[in-house]
């Protein structure tokens, strides 16, 4: 199971502002790109957006289902990856002083990503979760910096 946080400097409403917001998905979700509403009402449970997503030259078509939703505090994910199978990625929301820590815990659900879970795939999503709560920590602060 991949656990890792981050210290993101602006309040835990912008933090939650950037994840509930379906357009700004794939800002912050490395690899992904093309996103658009599938089913339902983006962050509500049940709703899911589809998107592409590129790994250098291939690509394939994705898609994110929201299981669990405590707004403003928790969101949790079913993600789709095509041939990799599924995971559930949870983002926990803590205020901390003036910032916000964001938690993302991951582990494979289903398909090979899932039979072959080892230390390699663990290191490999760490690094993917390190690049993306980068990626959420700029968009927030972006934002929240330009609406101040």
């Amino acid at each position: 199971m991949a656990v890792r946080h981050h210290l993101i400097q602006s309040p835990p409403s912008a933090v939650w502002e950037v994840l509930s917001d379906p357009d700004k998905y794939a800002e912050w979700v490395v690899g992904t790109e093309e996103t658009h509403p599938l089913y339902g009402t983006w962050p509500e449970v049940g709703a899911s957006l589809q998107y592409t997503v590129a790994l250098g030259p291939v690509r394939f078509e994705g898609s994110t289902v929201v299981r669990r939703l405590e707004p403003p505090n928790r969101l949790e994910l079913e993600v789709e990856s095509g041939p990799a199978g599924t995971a559930r990625v949870a983002v926990e929301i803590i205020p901390w002083g003036e910032g916000t820590l964001v938690i993302v815990d991951e582990h494979p659900l289903r398909g090979p990503g899932a039979r072959l879970h080892n230390v390699v795939l663990e290191a490999a999503i760490q690094l993917r979760h390190r690049r993306m709560l980068r990626r959420l920590a700029e968009v927030v602060e972006g934002a929240h910096t330009a609406a101040a």
